[in-house]
């Protein structure tokens, strides 16, 4: 049984792809495939797989030697399991840069593409096939394309991403600006969540001259909801970033409506990456940054010191 799976803290597009890909192995490809999760969903995720009435793939913790594996949504070593090396990897599909650092017993097959979202990589992939999707399958690659595209706002959207989802949308009779409100409220709504849990939700590792950041992003049509917050979750930066190895969680309130983002400072280090990487003055304990949105296109290709 081949397992598919994501990246770490599954947001929408990894918790769909998976979903899809192994229906797509399974069903059309005669290879028995399972989509698994590398963690809890997030609350938009949660909502699609409740509205499309799919089951909540199980997570796992790691790896097995030996075990068939198809990654989407990421090719970081530093968002997939501990023990992913010693998987036999199978292939990738994924629209981001490409990390490097995956090791595999042999050639495989690897599909990145600039484009906003891996669904909309995946749909093309299938061709012909793509109308053998149930409604369910439709349903989750529409959420995931409108998810990492917020809706069309975001820049790494493409007129190929756009089209696919207007198609999707047409096909399963949906109106994109009412269901799409719908999953960022869904999204909006972490009022269950403790300031550690927020932290990682959505966040990524990365290395920026020789500091190990947390990158986390929350992205959200209330942003007042989260930004009332603001004292916990510096005070619980400390500690996620200590029980995580990192020099620093950074955390990006992303308002979805207004498009823009407010980076948290908690520090001189916040502080000076912040003046550095996005040419702003930052006085207080908040910064607010104009137009950006895209942490895979404005935020981690900006950061420095």
């Amino acid at each position: 049984m081949i397992k598919v799976f994501g990246h770490k803290s599954p947001d929408t597009d990894s918790t769909g792809s998976p979903i899809i890909w192994a229906w797509y192995l399974s069903e059309v490809k005669g290879k028995p495939a399972m989509p698994v999760l590398l963690g809890e969903p997030n609350t938009e995720a949660a909502f699609v797989l409740q509205r499309w009435g799919l089951d909540k793939p199980q997570i796992i913790a790691d790896v097995e030697p030996g075990e068939d594996c198809v990654v989407v949504d990421t090719n970081n070593p530093a968002e997939l399991p501990a023990h992913i090396n010693d998987a036999n990897l199978i292939q990738i599909i994924d629209h981001h840069l490409l990390a490097g650092g995956l090791k595999t017993r042999g050639p495989i097959d690897i599909t990145i593409r600039p484009l906003a979202c891996t669904a909309t990589i995946m749909h093309d992939l299938m061709g012909e096939d793509a109308a053998r999707m149930p409604q369910a399958i439709k349903g989750a690659m529409l959420s995931c394309i409108l998810s990492d595209t917020l809706e069309f706002r975001s820049p790494t959207t493409t007129d190929h991403d756009r089209a696919v989802a207007e198609k999707l949308a047409a096909e399963l009779g949906i109106d994109i600006p009412a269901y799409a409100e719908e999953m960022f409220a869904a999204k909006s709504d972490v009022s269950a969540f403790s300031d550690a849990e927020l932290l990682r939700m959505d966040s990524k590792e990365y290395t920026v001259d020789g500091k190990e950041l947390r990158v986390s992003v929350l992205e959200t049509t209330s942003p007042k909801t989260i930004l009332d917050r603001k004292d916990g979750l510096m005070k619980a930066m400390e500690e996620v970033a200590r029980e995580d190895g990192a020099d620093q969680v950074l955390l990006f309130v992303v308002d979805i409506l207004r498009e823009e983002a407010t980076l948290l400072v908690p520090n001189d280090l916040v502080r000076r990456i912040a003046e550095a990487s996005f040419g702003v003055t930052a006085e207080g304990d908040t910064v607010v940054l104009p137009g950006i949105v895209s942490r895979k296109k404005q935020i981690i290709p900006a950061l420095k010191l």
